[in-house]
């Protein structure tokens, strides 16, 4: 009786242990796992983003452009394979969040004279707080632009999955990708492919290995 009770025990807490896990562990593992998982393509947030070292940049024609880049990556599917990069059947876009917050961008804060820093965790998640969603739910990526620094030649944005009813930060990591060709918009949007390219060749793989 006292072996039955022990292993009723066992069971029990660790019915209780399956239970109480974290519902982003699972959704994040589900990510990786599943080619049908239901993923929306959020666009690009520049409200962080730091222009420098473009003496061309004003910085009113600069917060024009983020719409225009968040749209190129929609009429280029070939150049911006999302669906191929992150291992899906489908992923849905909808990029009027991102395309709402951008056009809000402070000006006056886009191409100060400011140093190269780095945002932190607290402050992507902060970003991803600030959206309001409505009603959609399941699985989001956002990329969170950092800088364009024009000097090194980087542009740097934070790749996040969230889930979005809850706005939970699921995934997060900064990476860089070098922009290529004319005017602000293509030059720019490069990064995004070159970090999309990062992603397919190795980077996902990485991403799953710890988190699948």
């Amino acid at each position: 009786m006292k072996k039955l009770t022990g292993l009723l025990r066992v069971v029990i807490l660790s019915t209780l242990f399956f239970v109480n896990q974290p519902a982003s562990a699972q959704t994040l593992k589900e990510f990786f796992n599943s080619s049908e998982v239901p993923v929306t393509w959020l666009g690009i947030d520049f409200t962080q983003v730091k222009v420098l070292n473009d003496i061309n940049a004003t910085p009113i024609a600069v917060r024009e452009q983020f719409t225009k880049i968040n749209e190129l990556v929609l009429k280029e599917p070939n150049n911006f394979t999302l669906t191929r990069v992150f291992n899906k059947t489908d992923i849905v876009n909808d990029i009027s969040f991102v395309n709402a917050k951008n056009a809000k961008t402070d000006t006056e804060k886009l191409t100060e004279d400011a140093k190269d820093e780095r945002l932190d965790k607290s402050a992507i998640e902060s970003v991803v707080k600030g959206y309001d969603f409505g009603d959609k739910k399941g699985l989001g990526i956002i990329f969170i632009a950092e800088t364009l620094n024009k000097a090194s030649l980087i542009g740097s944005y934070y790749v996040t999955i969230i889930d979005i009813g809850s706005k939970k930060v699921l995934l997060t990591e900064r990476m860089t990708g070098k922009p290529a060709g004319f005017g602000f918009r293509n030059y720019w949007a490069k990064t995004i492919k070159d970090i999309l390219l990062q992603i397919e060749k190795g980077k996902y793989r990485e991403w799953k290995a710890v988190n699948g």
